[in-house]
């Protein structure tokens, strides 16, 4: 995700959804946090992920797939060299969890086109609640040749399984920039305790934050703070994020299933720390998560060290940044390729890539992780000692 800042800490704009969650909060009282996320990404009327097609340079973010078309390229590539680790099976479902505009899936497929037989034993499903862009992504891999299905969860697509040929395959899931869409509660130290971040009104009747006791939080204890390095001090913000509950899904399969491979890439931290990590984003301007909601995009850090406990009962690759794995796949020389054979795009190539790979910029902001079935060698692009 690109953005710029600063900005205003006070703004506010009364929003449609803005004007709907003021009059819940007069008649209910606040809402935490995690509920406030909820909301502004999945409000049948206003939901910022059921009503905008927010990725591109007319948006509000961009994405890596949009910005070097080598990104989904060498993803495609991973996913051929991860079925041939899964023995070649005749056919394997691929899973993509928000796929954007769809060009990371179509770059991927493009590519894909060196091994045909991977291509034929596909069984693709893309994951996504928003019409609008359901309608981009289809416009966009109409001409790949290949079958693809939607549906808005996981639920609807096993259901769908166990009526057709896919159930029990092997599978591949995909999840770039996804994760950090993961709605979170949000806790802050204070008066030596820890209390709940809500949603309120103040004295002008706009939206602010106002901590009351501690409530939610998604490991129903307290021991999640002590992945911390320090014990916390006063003013202190820990973030915790609802587990994917789509994505342990189709990693956990379905009935037969014989392999899993998962490849979780976005922006966040390797070890669990103390710190404020939700953001909002608007017209690639970052601004106050209460200033536009349901018409910005909201996220959060994502913490992998959190992330990769979820996963309990498979092997783990990583977490390590997105230089070194599009560096172990050979982002250098696809790059290379590619240049040679469009001279005159060679300086938007180049431009592209090194903006993938720039160190304290998306290279090393962004991270890796990698989820594998006991059994399965480590994946592509992950040193061979990272399993775990």
């Amino acid at each position: 995700m690109s953005a710029d800042g600063p900005y205003d800490p006070q703004a506010r704009r009364d929003t449609p959804l803005a004007l709907k969650l003021k009059a819940r909060i007069r008649a209910d009282g606040p809402i935490s946090n995690w509920e406030f996320m909820r909301v502004c990404q999945q409000d049948p009327e206003f939901g910022y992920y059921r009503t905008r097609s927010a990725i591109g340079a007319n948006g509000d973010f961009i994405t890596a797939p949009e910005i070097s078309q080598v990104f989904g390229e060498l993803i495609g590539l991973w996913c051929a060299v991860v079925w041939e680790q899964m023995g070649r099976p005749p056919a394997i479902n691929l899973f993509e969890f928000g796929p954007g505009r769809g060009t990371m899936l179509r770059d991927a497929l493009r590519a894909c086109k060196l091994v045909p037989e991977f291509l034929a034993a596909l069984r693709i499903t893309l994951i996504e609640s928003n019409a609008a862009l359901e309608t981009i992504q289809r416009d966009a891999l109409a001409s790949m040749g290949v079958p693809f299905h939607w549906s808005a969860t996981i639920k609807a697509a096993r259901d769908a399984w166990r009526a057709g040929p896919s159930d029990g395959l092997p599978t591949i899931v995909l999840a770039n920039e996804f994760l950090d869409t993961l709605v979170a509660g949000t806790l802050v130290f204070e008066g030596g305790e820890w209390v709940e971040r809500h949603i309120g009104l103040d004295a002008f009747d706009r939206l602010a934050y106002v901590n009351l006791p501690w409530r939610f939080t998604v490991s129903k204890g307290k021991p999640v703070l002590r992945r911390t390095s320090r014990p916390p001090v006063e003013g202190d913000v820990f973030v915790e994020a609802v587990p994917p509950a789509d994505i342990m899904a189709a990693c956990h399969g379905t009935r037969g299933s014989s392999h899993v491979a998962a490849l979780l890439i976005d922006y966040g931290q390797t070890t669990s720390a103390y710190g404020e990590s939700m953001q909002a984003v608007r017209e690639h301007r970052f601004e106050h998560p209460l200033t536009s909601p349901g018409e910005a995009d909201l996220s959060i850090q994502v913490d992998f060290e959190a992330m990769s406990q979820w996963f309990d009962g498979f092997e783990k690759d990583g977490p390590i940044s997105q230089t070194e794995f599009l560096g172990a796949l050979g982002i250098a020389q696809r790059a290379s390729r590619l240049m040679a054979a469009n001279p005159t795009k060679a300086n938007e190539i180049e431009t592209g890539v090194a903006r993938l790979m720039t160190p304290n910029g998306m290279g090393t902001r962004f991270k890796v992780l990698g989820v594998r079935s006991k059994g399965l060698p480590p994946l592509p692009g992950f040193p061979t000692t990272s399993g775990r």
